[in-house]
Parts: C-alpha cells; structure tokens; sequence
C-alpha cells in the first residue's frame, strides 16, 4: 500500500538543488498539490531571492480557525506580502541561508510543508479544546458535568474541496474528524466500503490501539444542524468518522497525528483508483488469453464451401 509524503516532493527538489550551492537561475515555475492547492516558485527579483507563494481554496476558513498564527509560528522572518492572487508567500535568500547543513535540510521541509501546515489550524485547535475540555471534565462525575463539557465544542468545517469539507469536533474525551466524499460512480463505493472495512478488522485483528474508524452514507450525529451537511439518499456521499482517543491526542504524537489525518481522502481515493486500475489490467490479461485460445483452437486448413451457378453448394475436394 502507497504512503503519500506529507510535503510537497517537487517543491523540496527544487530548493534542495538550490541550496546545493549551484550557480543561481531564473524560476518560475507553478505546482498543483492535493485538494486543488497551488503553489508558485519564482525568482521575481533576483536570482538569489525564491519567492514561494501558496492557494488554498479554504484558506478563509483556515484563517478563522488559526491558520495565519500557525504560519507565523512555522515561517516567522521568511513571511513576506502573500504574491498576488496567493493566499500566502514566503521569500528564501540563497545568499542568507542558515550556516549548519542540517538547518538547511529543516528549512527545505519546512517550506515544503507549506499546505500541511495551514491545514493544521483546525486540528491544533481541537485538541487543545480536547486538554481544555479533559480538564474541566475531571472536576465532575459523568452525572453532574455541565450541558457544555458533556456536548464538547463547536463543530469546525473546511470546505477543502468543491463538494467536499473536513468536520472537527472536540470533546472531553476524544477529538471526532469526519470525512464527507463524493462517490461518482457505483464501484467507487463498493471499493470504497471494502477499504473502511479493512480498516475496522485491522483494529480488531491485531491494532487495538488505532482510531475507531466508521463508515455511513447519511450524515453523523455530530454533524446534525451544521450547514451545508447533504444526505444524498444514494449513498453518493459518504461519510467516514474517525474517533481520536486520548492517547493519540498527547503533545508528543499530535504532529504526527495531524500529518496522517490530513492525507487520508488522497490515500483513501488513490487507491480505490489504483484497484480499479488493476482489476481492469487484469481483465484485458485475461481477454486476451481467451482470444490466443481461440486462435490456436480454429483448424488450419478449413473446408470451403463453394456454390454451383444453380445455386447449390459442394465442398471443396470431394
């Protein structure tokens, strides 16, 4: 099974050639990412300036939940005016590069995570609510907790893709990330809750521990009264949930967390695309066998039929 890079992988080959120490160039050069998300590397000064800019189709959204804190956080003196038409834009002087090789290395990844690292807003958010939530919690019992630390936080949407958006609810005891998809066509959604169910028996089988992973075509409980939630009614949405427990959810592994969670709808669509593919290959393997079959099963010399000019057939030789 395919693990997608959490970075950008052209984006980190370019500044690694660049901070290599080659002679300067000129680059302009656009990228598509993931989820319709566009990154711009050029040189629009000099050479020795490489302005990476990035779009976000919900960047809005991002914002509201952190995003531009999370940035600054990430990007801090390399953050210039975003380019125009770009949500966010950050400027590399080869000339002014950190003197410690594996610094270096850090600031190529670092860029490369661009779209990671603005998507991750939200998930902070919520799990610092979790910890907020965690705490108020312990000072009741189950009884006697508050309507607002029983219920959790507010849902947060992000409309990352044209039909398709990322829910997020943090509450006392888990953090909940569901997943709404689009199922264009019928086998898309066979595969699709063929691979769901895999993940459910793999927690079973042997990882106890992994999040507890759902599958449904009608919207969650959790996603009842927010805006924009569709029931399809033919299971052309579907929705997947999965249930972050506490022990995902420390400040140790929340990085990696986030980083896994955020490629799951590439991963998960990736390959159902890629069995299709194979069953398809498989097919034609599979017909064409048949058709050499066929070929070595017709005789090599067939008796012809001929006609007579009143019209009666004979065969040939006889």
């Amino acid at each position: 099974m395919l693990h997608l890079d959490y970075h950008n992988v052209l984006i980190q080959s370019i500044l690694t050639e660049r901070f290599s120490g080659a002679p300067p160039v000129n680059i302009d050069q656009v990228v598509s990412d993931f989820d319709g998300v566009i990154f711009h590397i050029s040189t629009p000064e000099t050479k020795s300036k490489i302005l990476v800019s990035i779009q976000v189709k919900c960047y809005d959204e991002l914002v509201t939940y952190g995003a531009q804190q999370v940035l600054e956080r990430e990007y801090g003196q390399y953050i210039v005016e975003p380019e125009s038409g770009y949500n966010f834009s950050v400027q590399v002087d080869l000339d002014n590069l950190p003197a410690e090789k594996e610094a270096r290395v850090e600031l190529i990844h670092k860029v490369a995570l661009m779209k990671r690292n603005a998507m991750a807003a939200p998930f902070e958010n919520a799990f610092d609510e979790f910890h907020t939530l965690q705490e108020e919690a312990s000072k009741f019992t189950s009884e006697e907790a508050p309507q607002g630390i029983k219920e959790g936080g507010k849902v947060m949407a992000i409309h990352y893709r044209e039909e398709e958006a990322i829910y997020i609810k943090a509450s006392h005891d888990r953090v909940t990330v569901i997943f709404s998809t689009i199922f264009r066509e019928e086998t898309d959604r066979v595969f699709g809750k063929v691979f769901i169910q895999e993940f459910v028996d793999a927690r079973r089988r042997a990882i106890q521990n992994a999040p507890q992973v759902l599958f449904r075509t009608d919207p969650p409980l959790e996603l009842q009264g927010v805006p924009g939630v569709k029931d399809s009614g033919n299971g052309e949405i579907g929705y997947v949930t999965f249930v972050i427990f506490p022990r995902h959810l420390s400040k140790q592994r929340r990085e990696e967390v986030i980083s896994h969670i955020q490629t799951f709808r590439d991963y998960f669509h990736y390959h159902i695309k890629a069995s299709k593919a194979y069953i398809h290959s498989r097919m034609r393997r599979r017909t064409a066998d048949f058709l050499q079959v066929l070929r070595r099963a017709r005789p090599e010399n067939e008796e012809k039929e001929r006609k007579t000019a009143s019209g009666r057939t004979f065969k040939q030789g006889s």
